[in-house]
This record gives C-alpha cells, sequence and structure tokens, in this order.
C-alpha cells in the first residue's frame, strides 16, 4: 500500500492543519502569516497555540523528498522510518512516544492520517511523496478536534483538490539503481461545479545491495499505482462533496538484513557491503495489495455553522518472508502474513460566526480488523520445528469530541476542549506447534505436535476522558506566548505472540483457568500528561519567524511489546513478553525557523533563504519493572527510550534567482540525529550513534511553471547508518548487558547461528526529475 495511500485524493483539506503555498521555503512571505486550519478555522499560524510543523510541495519538491520517512529529517524530535524487514511498514515516533512493532494488537502512538482518514494499521504508511499539496507533524497528543485519538502526535498526508481547469501534469524521475519512476495525472470539469480526476504512478528502482542465496535484488522498489477523483462543489461553494478510490500493488523484494556477527554455528562470515544479505527465506513472495475509498462532504447550513462527514474505508493484504538470522538455514524463519481492513466515520459541526466563540463537536466510529499470521522455524534448534500463531485482533471505537476557543480580550484567548473515548479490543489467539516442517498455512508439510499452547478468545472494554486547555497571550499581532495542558490515552489489549500455557496459577488448582490465562495476555492502557510553553513570531517585516516550544511529559504504564527466547513444553523457542513496564518522563525543547537572510542580492528578485530545526528531548524510564526469576524488579537505570536521539537538527540554505524568465533555486539540506537506541535495552552492536545527512538540489522553473527540470543528491556522504534491527542473543536479564563466549562474540539465546541482524537507511542517490503541465 505504499504508494496507493499516497495518491488517494485529498478531502475536506481544509479540516487539517492547512498550509497555504506561500509555506513553502522559498516563499516571499514568512510562514508566521500563512493561514492554517490547525483549529479547523483560518488563521495565522503565529495566531496558533500549537507544536506544528508544515512541509509544502514546492518545498518537498525542491529538497527531493521521496517518501514520508524523509520528513523525520526536517521535523525537530520526530523519527519516521520503514519497520524492521519491510519497504512499506511504518515505525514513527514523536517526543518519545511511539509504537514499533507491527503486528496485530498494537496501535500506534503517533497517529497517520490520509486526507483525514486515520490509518489504523503501519502496513502500507510509508507513503510515497507526489501529487502532495502538504506533509503535516504535530506533536503532542491529539483527539479534541479530529479523528482518532492519539497519545503522541499525528502526522498528516494531505493531496490535493482537482482544478477547475484541464489538467494535466506528466513526472518522469531517472536515477542511480536504475531509479525509473513515472507519473500521470490528468483532471477536468464536466459540467457545472463537477469535476473529475485520476492518476496512475509506477516507481521503481534496483536493489542497493544483493541477497547472495536467492539471487533477488535487495532493498528494490516495484510499485504501480492508480487512483481516480469526482469532486462536486468546492472551490469556495458552501458545499464539497468528493468521492475517492485508489489502489496500490507493491511487488518489490523482501529486505534481507545485515548480520552483525559471523555465523556463531557455520562460521559464515559478515558481508562487507550492509545492503547485501544472505538469507535463503523466500517463501511466501513479497506482496503488497491495498485499495480503498473515501468520501468526504461538507455543507453550510447556516451562517458560521457547517456540517462535515469523513468517511472511509480501506484494505490491505500483506505477505512477507522475514529471514531473521539472515543466513540460508532455517536457524530462524519467518514466513508472515498481515490482512487488515476498517472502516470509519466522522461527523463534525463547526461553529464560527465572526464573534469571540468558535468551536466544532464531533463523533468518530471505528471499526477496524487486523489479522497477523506467522511462522517461526527453527531447524538448526529442533529439526523440523515450527510454531505457528495467528492473531486476528478487532478493534470497534466510539468517541465523541469537542473544542471551543473564547477571546477574552482582544489579546488573550483561552481554549479547552474535551474528548470521551470507548475502545473494544476483541482477540482470537491461537499458537500450535507443528513438526517435519512448516505450518499448512504458509505452505508447509509439517504436522501438530501437542496441543496448542495459546487457544485463546477473549475482549476486554476501556474507556477515557482526555481534556485539553490552551491560554493564548499575544502583545501585538505577530507575537504569541502560550501555554497548554493536554492528556493522551491508548487503549489496552492482549499479547499477539502470547504463550497461554505460561500462564501462572494463580489460585493454585493446578489449573490455568480462562480467566488467568487472559489476566496473562491482557496489557493495560497508557496515559500522558502533557505539557507545553510557547513562543511564536513573525519578525521583522515577514522576513523572520521563529516557533519555540518546551514541553514536559509524564508517561505512565507504559505498554513495551517484544518477543524472547524462551522454553515451553521443554523445547527452546519464543515468547510474546509485553509489560505495562511503568512510568517515563520527557523534557525538551523545539526550534524552527524560515529566515530571509538577503533579498535582491545582485539581481531583482533573487533571494537566499534559510530553514531549519532543532529539537532536544531528555527521556528516561523513572520505573521500569520486569520480573526476574520470579521477582518484580525495577531495572530503569538500564533502560533506555527507544528510537529517540536527545538531539534532532536540520537546516536548509537555500538560493533562488532568476534565470532567463523562469527561475533556479539551489539549496543544501544538512540533517543531524544523535545516538539513537533501537530497544529499551541498549545493544552495542544495533544501537545507531550520531550522525548526520547532507542532501543537495538545483531546480529550474519555467515561466508560469509549465515545467521544471531537477537536479537532486541525497545523502551525499554516502553515510551508512543504521534504522532498525532484530536481536535474539543471551543477556544479564537485569542491565541488558550481552553475555560473550569465549570466541568473543554474545553467545545465542533463540537458535544456534545468534540473530544480531541490522537495516540500514538509504546510500546515496543521485536522480533527475522532470516535470510537465498542459
Amino acid at each position: 500500500m505504499v504508494a496507493a495511500l499516497a495518491t488517494a485524493p485529498a478531502a475536506a483539506q481544509d479540516d487539517s492543519t492547512a498550509v497555504t503555498e506561500q509555506a513553502d521555503a522559498g516563499s516571499e512571505v514568512s510562514e508566521g502569516s500563512i493561514t492554517v486550519t490547525a483549529r479547523r478555522r483560518e488563521e495565522r499560524l503565529v495566531d496558533v497555540p500549537i507544536a506544528v510543523s508544515s512541509f509544502g510541495e514546492a518545498q518537498l519538491a525542491e529538497r527531493g523528498a521521496q517518501d514520508i520517512t524523509d520528513i523525520a529529517q526536517m521535523a525537530p524530535n520526530t523519527t519516521l522510518e520503514a519497520s524492521r524487514g519491510t519497504n512499506s511498514t511504518l515505525s514513527a515516533f514523536i517526543r518519545g512516544i511511539g509504537q514499533q512493532d507491527p503486528v496485530s494488537g498494537f496501535e500506534q502512538g503517533v497517529g497517520i492520517y490520509l486526507d483525514d482518514v486515520y490509518l489504523n494499521r503501519p502496513q502500507g504508511a510509508v507513503l510515497d511523496i507526489y501529487d502532495v499539496e502538504r506533509v503535516e507533524v504535530l506533536r503532542g497528543p491529539q483527539g479534541t478536534l479530529y479523528g482518532r485519538n492519539t497519545i503522541g502526535g499525528a502526522v498528516k498526508y494531505v493531496t490535493r483538490e482537482l482544478p477547475d481547469e484541464v489538467s494535466v501534469k506528466l513526472k518522469g524521475t531517472l536515477g542511480t539503481y536504475d531509479q525509473a519512476d513515472g507519473v500521470i495525472t490528468a483532471s477536468a470539469p464536466i459540467g457545472g461545479d463537477v469535476r473529475v480526476g485520476a492518476s496512475v504512478a509506477r516507481l521503481s528502482r534496483d536493489g542497493f545491495g544483493k541477497n547472495l542465496t536467492t539471487g533477488d535484488e535487495n532493498y528494490n522498489k516495484d510499485v504501480w499505482a492508480a487512483r481516480g477523483t469526482i469532486e462536486v462543489g468546492g472551490h469556495g461553494a458552501p458545499y464539497s462533496v468528493r468521492l475517492s478510490g485508489d489502489y496500490t500493488k507493491d511487488d518489490s523484494n523482501p529486505r534481507g538484513g545485515h548480520r552483525l556477527i559471523p555465523g556463531l554455528l557455520s562460521g559464515t562470515p559478515m558481508l562487507k557491503n550492509v545492503y547485501d544479505s544472505q538469507g535463503g527465506l523466500d517463501d511466501p513472495k513479497q506482496s503488497v495489495e491495498g485499495y480503498g475509498f473515501g468520501l468526504n462532504a461538507s455543507v453550510e447550513v447556516a451562517s458560521g455553522i457547517t456540517l462535515k462527514s469523513i468517511t472511509g474505508w480501506r484494505k490491505d493484504d500483506t505477505e512477507t518472508p522475514i529471514d531473521f538470522d539472515a543466513l540460508p538455514a532455517a536457524d530462524l524463519d519467518v514466513p508472515g502474513a498481515y490482512y487488515n481492513e476498517q472502516f470509519s466515520q466522522e461527523f463534525q459541526v463547526l461553529f464560527d460566526n465572526g464573534g469571540p466563540l468558535t468551536g466544532l463537536v464531533g463523533a468518530y466510529y471505528l471499526d477496524a480488523k487486523a489479522d497477523t499470521l506467522f511462522d517461526v522455524r527453527l531447524d538448526t534448534t529442533f529439526a523440523g520445528f515450527t510454531a505457528f500463531t495467528e492473531a486476528d485482533v478487532d478493534t470497534e471505537t466510539y468517541a465523541v469530541f469537542a473544542d471551543f476557543s473564547y477571546d477574552l480580550t482582544d489579546q488573550v484567548s483561552l481554549s479547552a476542549g474535551g474528548r470521551y473515548t470507548w475502545d473494544k479490543r476483541s482477540a482470537s489467539i491461537l499458537r500450535q506447534n507443528y513438526l517435519g516442517g512448516g505450518s499448512p498455512v504458509f505452505g508447509g508439510a509439517g504436522i501438530p505436535f501437542g496441543t496448542a499452547s495459546t487457544d485463546f478468545d477473549g475482549s476486554a472494554n476501556f474507556d477515557k476522558f482526555t481534556p485539553r486547555v490552551s491560554l493564548s497571550y499575544q502583545p501585538t499581532p505577530d507575537h504569541n506566548v502560550y501555554a497548554s495542558y493536554s492528556k493522551g490515552f491508548k487503549g489496552g489489549g492482549f499479547d499477539p505472540r502470547g504463550v497461554g500455557v505460561n500462564a501462572p496459577d494463580l489460585d493454585g488448582d493446578g489449573i490455568r483457568s480462562d480467566a488467568e490465562i487472559a489476566e496473562f495476555l491482557s496489557f493495560d492502557p497508557e496515559t500522558v500528561d502533557s505539557y507545553e510553553v510557547g513562543y511564536k513570531g513573525d519578525l521583522l517585516n515577514g522576513a523572520l519567524y521563529v516557533a519555540l516550544a518546551g514541553f514536559y511529559a509524564d508517561y505512565t504504564d507504559v505498554q513495551i511489546p517484544g518477543s524472547e527466547a524462551c522454553n515451553v513444553g521443554g523445547i527452546a523457542t519464543f515468547c510474546g513478553v509485553v509489560t505495562n513496564a511503568g512510568k517515563a518522563r520527557f523534557k525538551g525543547f523545539e526550534f524552527e525557523t524560515n529566515a530571509r537572510l538577503a533579498r535582491d542580492i545582485g539581481t531583482d528578485g533573487d533571494r537566499l533563504n534559510f530553514a531549519g530545526s532543532l529539537g532536544y528531548i531528555d527521556a528516561d524510564f523513572k520505573e521500569y519493572i520486569t520480573n526476574i526469576a520470579s521477582t518484580p524488579t525495577d531495572v530503569a537505570d538500564y533502560r533506555k527510550v527507544q528510537n529517540t536521539p536527545k538531539w534532532s537538527a536540520s537546516g536548509t540554505l537555500s538560493y533562488t534567482t532568476p534565470a532567463g524568465d523562469g527561475d533556479l533555486y539551489v539549496g543544501s539540506t544538512l540533517s543531524y540525529k544523535s545516538k539513537t537506541n533501537q530497544f529499551e535495552v541498549p545493544n552495542p552492536y544495533l544501537d545507531q550513534k550520531g550522525y548526520a545527512l547532507v542532501d543537495a538540489s538545483v531546480v529550474y522553473t519555467a515561466p508560469g511553471s509549465r515545467w521544471s527540470l531537477g537536479l537532486y543528491g541525497k545523502n551525499l556522504t554516502d553515510k551508512q547508518y543504521k534504522t532498525s534491527g532484530y536481536n535474539f542473543m543471551a543477556a544479564d536479564p537485569t542491565t541488558g548487558a550481552l553475555i560473550y563466549g569465549a570466541n568473543g562474540y554474545p553467545l545465542p539465546a533463540l537458535g544456534k547461528e545468534g540473530v544480531l541482524t541490522a537495516y540500514y537507511g538509504n546510500p546515496r542517490q543521485v536522480f533527475v526529475t522532470g516535470t510537465f503541465r498542459f
């Protein structure tokens, strides 16, 4: 679903943190004067007491952004990356809160929205960037203004409305690794206020490396996508209706990992190229297919009162083989599949009559099904042994929300809102061992071995009220000082990899009852209390925009999912481990700026511009309870918050000048992230040290933007940096320190070869893009 989501048409675009085209880095107007609707009404960005970053179409095009993970280089305290062993599943973290486990049962900590429709699952959420109006990052808990409640923040992908005139756009890209992308977009009015449009996209690239066992390209791309749109009204009319449909097929090869230690059983040496792999698992063939429909409608029923409806339905199927050990033998091989389907409906009533009081009330419903199936094949440990798991987890949620703002004076305004959420989580979890080959579900010839170690059906209900309040003081229209408080909530659930036979016999009757198994498999909701103070200023007659925010958050009952080596029925295998670890505290600051450094330097119309961001976060566990030798132990001193570098920064220096009758843009971006821990337990092999990336671009735009030609370089220093990985090595249960053998390498905890496997960000890429408009 990588590209399908990206090509889905825009819907009710004024319902999100909309930013006009003046948001682009080279704009003559500073960001502070941009019109936004973060609070569902038109306001200047400087007036909005919310920490938000927004990146417009031209800005993204100038920087050569290729997919949504590129946004993390520019937004402070934000991590967006492809999940371990996948091309299109997204792991997202904002201000220390997120979720990188993609299996059913675990909700995202950061909400991903496609044209105001919440994507319930992370599969297919690595959205390619094209035909986009903007991408927005909202930091902190969300939910009183729209959609699903999200505890950490939201990332919104907004595509363009169809124009009133006939429009055809062709975009083609050629680059290193035989990159060849093409997008055709066309639209036309068909009478009255009705418009139709369609897009077809082809995205392809050879791999950055090879799988030396199967001969397949590794880290390649093979995507087809299409969409269609019908719009009625809008463009200033008092009503609008948009019906959209999209389809994507992603046949990119599975992403093979790079071993960080030699094979401990076979002695297989490490490979020199970090993008090469030797995994032997290639069944099922990697395939991601996604499609969906959206219907967005709004009507102004009276002066200052607007009714809105947002309806979404999506379905995606992913089949993927993950070779954990990255070797030919089935030391730890996991063929897997994800089947997701969702329906959502949202209604809103917006009030804004031009007086001191504005606001909205809304209701939200989501019905989502997420099925995860996988084998865990451990041939070197127990010949022909497979542990099969099927976890079907359904989510049904209802919510009502409201948010109002009142101008107490011309300079002081108060905003308050709240949301009440009801979540129901239903789970059906089966875990069955097989002997003599893989499970029949994945084409294996194995036969059942013993009784099911998990055969569970159950459900749980969670509800919570989450408030938000902010106070804003503007001594002048171009300065805003604000303070806010918001509460975030994410419901609990059931461990989809849990082993029911390992449940403790709490009542001592020698029988593990359904209630005891449910208690063992379940985990509780988590909450966060988030405080923020900030300043936004539009200075020097629009030449300088500054946004500064300081935040503090108390994060309780933190959900920590994972899996580890264990013993089930005397056989070494793996077990799901989910805990509400305890408490964490986050504090830090964020700084963003857009500055016009010089104008008309040597020629009328040229300008020098700087856009930058800086983020700092001190993220610490204050309590982290784990069972060691059946004794609850606080190991917070030895745990780190994952995927949350202490420092993140970016700076783009650009120069725009007239060139003939057109314009020439020359820019370079330097981005930096400090040390990043892949998991809560520090790991010297997998954790990524601080690193910087350098990008550059040169873009010529013809008069009237009829055509443009750009040359782009990404990661010009060819920096190798880890984005994720797997670890199944023996470690001290308290400190997490690896236990080493006589050969100087860590001892394996599961399998015989040892699993320390890493995945890397893209190497240096150079490409040329041409865009033509008719």
